[in-house]
């Protein structure tokens, strides 16, 4: 049987039992299942950590005396570093600008296909910005059951407006209202993680964004660059048989931060303490990962969180997530040189760009197929 090309197209053909291209090898299937079921069924205490970072909407110094300010510090250090993600609660994007968001894209992939096909993106020469289904390039060989559509957020003056849906017609204001406010929190947050290592609050934004590679024009020392704001809304239509394929697979991201909201069903899992713990829905908050870049930046005191998504057999799971990253050539990820300074403390990654990164953990991913194949 010849595959649809979208995932959509398949869970709307009505079959009652996936192809095995999206059936995962039996090692990946611990706790897998309907993400419905295992809520219901989950007995644990343990859940997510939740964070109300409103004292730090106004300001992002910390007064000694601010004994409220350093109740969140220390908050979202722990979750930082013992979960790598988090619920983030009093973050001060508005109601309405967040379902403004959910609307517009919800209102894309409500289109017919052949309508979204416009907007098609081609893995295979390099532009993966659009439209588009996760292909079998993955560790595992296997598909993903997801579409998905993928643009640079911000900054505004390098994204590629072509790529942004026509339809419906505010999608565009919606998503760049929503960018904005989301780059706000960014900085917020990682002046809050900054303060968590005992460094001046500007600390990390400005290791994200201040060029140290001699070999990009500029002056190295003094030029400053945007962070880069990557927004990826996922769709993960009904699947049959959610207990033997998953929405996206186990990964950590390369990000900084990756900021993730969605449209209430559940479906997020995460690795905490040798087990996969289900994402409860939690009204009005926004939820955080910690990213590869960070877990660098802080010589692993902050940890990026393995996770992957869930399916389920009664409703369509839509989350969007934007990625805050370095740009790609300019910034040298490396252990801030303040946390590597005493001996038994040494640094736990070599330096190399947010590109070099990202080649690192392909190559990775290649290799592990090709030894899958191999096998």
């Amino acid at each position: 049987m010849e595959l649809p090309a979208r995932v959509e197209a398949l869970s709307l053909s009505g079959v009652s039992a996936i192809p095995a291209e999206y059936v995962r090898p039996a090692d990946e299937r611990d706790e897998l299942g309907d993400a419905f079921d295992l809520l219901d069924n989950d007995q644990q205490e343990e859940r997510i950590p939740v964070v109300d970072i409103s004292p730090f909407l106004m300001t992002c110094c910390l007064p000694s005396s601010n004994k409220e300010k350093e109740e969140v510090v220390e908050a979202v250090r722990r979750a930082a570093s013992e979960w790598g993600v988090m619920h983030i609660a009093g973050h001060g994007i508005p109601d309405e600008v967040m379902d403004r968001l959910r609307a517009a894209g919800t209102g894309f992939f409500a289109l017919p296909i052949e309508a979204k096909e416009a907007y098609a993106n081609d893995p295979g020469s390099g532009q993966l910005q659009g439209y588009g289904s996760r292909l079998a390039t993955n560790a595992s060989g296997q598909r993903e059951w997801e579409d998905y559509l993928f643009h640079l957020l911000q900054p505004d003056h390098l994204a590629d407006h072509k790529l942004w849906p026509a339809h419906p017609p505010d999608y565009v204001d919606a998503t760049r209202q929503f960018g904005r406010h989301v780059r706000d929190l960014a900085s917020t947050l990682l002046s809050i993680l900054s303060l968590g290592m005992d460094l001046p609050p500007s600390k990390l934004e400005d290791e994200l964004t201040t060029n140290h590679n001699k070999k990009v024009k500029g002056d190295p020392e003094e030029e400053e660059l945007n962070m880069l704001l990557q927004m990826k809304i996922n769709y993960y239509p009904v699947c049959p048989q959610p207990e033997l394929a998953v929405g996206v697979e186990a990964h950590t991201d390369v990000s900084a931060l990756s900021f993730i909201l969605h449209n209430g069903v559940p479906g997020l899992q995460v690795r905490h303490a040798d087990r996969w713990v289900t994402a409860r829905s939690e009204s009005g908050t926004i939820i955080v990962h910690v990213g590869d870049a960070l877990e660098i930046l802080s010589n692993g005191r902050y940890t990026s969180v393995l996770h992957r998504g869930l399916v389920n057999r009664e409703a369509v799971r839509v989350s969007w997530v934007v990625f805050c990253e370095p740009p790609p050539d300019a910034v040298i990820l490396r252990p801030l040189p303040e946390l590597v300074s005493h001996p038994d403390h040494p640094p736990r990654f070599t330096p190399r760009t947010f590109k070099e990164h990202l080649d690192i953990k392909l190559f990775k991913k290649k290799k592990k197929q090709q030894v899958i194949i191999d096998c």
